[in-house]
């Protein structure tokens, strides 16, 4: 990310490298109400406006950009903080989820799992838009893992048609939208949102489920000696047990022997900082060690809280319908039409 005292130079500089767009900094008419505002990341620029950061708005367009290798349609903000630039792309809501889509899922799957997707997608998204946002540069969730994966670019003939025949449908409790979270592959059950977020709902309970056409529904990781020290911030590890468990048989604690003291880790706090993406899941299901190396056995990818998305793709080849594998993950749930808004 550029950074520099002087804003000119530095826009140069910045569309000159990721972004090209007509009428970059043309003035633009108010976007329509049903619209949602997100936060560009991706693995190399993963930086969020802190709460006492300064920032300043630079400009915006409407058309299409190349950010980072992916193209985006709508209108783009590039706003200066201390810390960086930042990108928001503010589209049409329903547009939106079709990009989510693309990105979490495949356009190959069937029909009836990119359809529980795109539901599952709008609902989570519709919670953060009514929740207002980040209040600096005013974008309601960001296109990352941190909440939802969102591409821009043409997507699958598949995805737009699942995205528009369940067109503004959404999960609702008691007449409100849901926390409708969800995640790649349970492993088996699905966890309780309590172990994960501190919190409980009524209509996110462990679930059994079936998702062994997942490639990540087992898996084995290696770890070296040094890379777990800085995960835990320890010094002179020597051993590493499973301590606790959570409801759905993940690990919740971890023991680490080290300089001979004893370390409770929370196991989702070690897989956070040694990257979600190194240690798939806390449902870790074997543990040893091999000289400077630790080897982790376990089951799924992603926190196991909501709906396990290859277990819905599986109970879709199985001849289940979107609304039927929806209230699998979520008992007592109603689907409704969201207000424009």
């Amino acid at each position: 990310m550029f950074t520099n005292k002087n804003p000119k130079p530095l826009l140069k500089v910045f569309t000159a490298a990721i972004i090209f767009f007509a009428g970059f900094f043309s003035a633009i008419e108010t976007p329509a109400a049903d619209t949602i505002r997100v936060l560009l990341l991706d693995n190399k620029n993963s930086k969020l406006p802190q709460k006492n950061e300064r920032v300043e708005k630079l400009g915006n367009g409407k058309g299409s950009a190349l950010l980072s290798g992916m193209k985006y349609s709508g209108v783009l903000e590039v706003w200066k903080g201390d810390n960086g630039l930042y990108v928001i792309n503010e589209l049409p809501f329903e547009e939106y989820i079709k990009g989510v889509v693309a990105a979490e899922v495949g356009s190959s799957w069937d029909i009836e799992a990119l359809k529980a997707q795109a539901v599952v997608a709008r609902t989570y998204a519709l919670i953060q838009k009514q929740a207002g946002g980040n209040n600096k540069i005013a974008y309601h969730l960001t296109s990352s893992v941190l909440h939802q994966v969102y591409k821009g670019g043409n997507v699958h003939e598949n995805i737009s048609r699942a995205v528009s025949e369940t067109q503004r449908e959404v999960l609702t409790y008691e007449g409100k939208p849901i926390i409708a979270y969800y995640h790649s592959t349970s492993g088996g059950i699905t966890e309780d949102p309590v172990e994960v977020f501190g919190k409980s709902y009524p209509y996110l309970k462990p679930v059994s489920t079936n998702c062994e056409i997942s490639p990540f529904y087992l898996w084995e990781k290696r770890f070296s000696l040094q890379d777990l020290e800085k995960a835990a911030n320890v010094k002179a590890l020597e051993e590493i047990a499973i301590d606790s468990f959570t409801v759905s048989n993940r690990v919740r604690n971890l023991k680490f022997m080290a300089a001979g003291k004893e370390y409770v880790i929370p196991a989702k706090d070690l897989r956070k900082n040694i990257g979600w993406d190194k240690l798939p899941s806390t449902f870790i299901t074997g543990l040893r060690k091999d000289n400077d190396t630790f080897i982790f056995e376990g089951k799924g990818y992603g926190h196991g809280v909501g709906m396990c998305q290859w277990s819905a793709l599986q109970m879709a080849k199985a001849g289940k319908n979107y609304k039927e594998i929806l209230a699998t993950f979520y008992p007592n749930t109603i689907i409704e039409l969201y207000e424009n808004r």
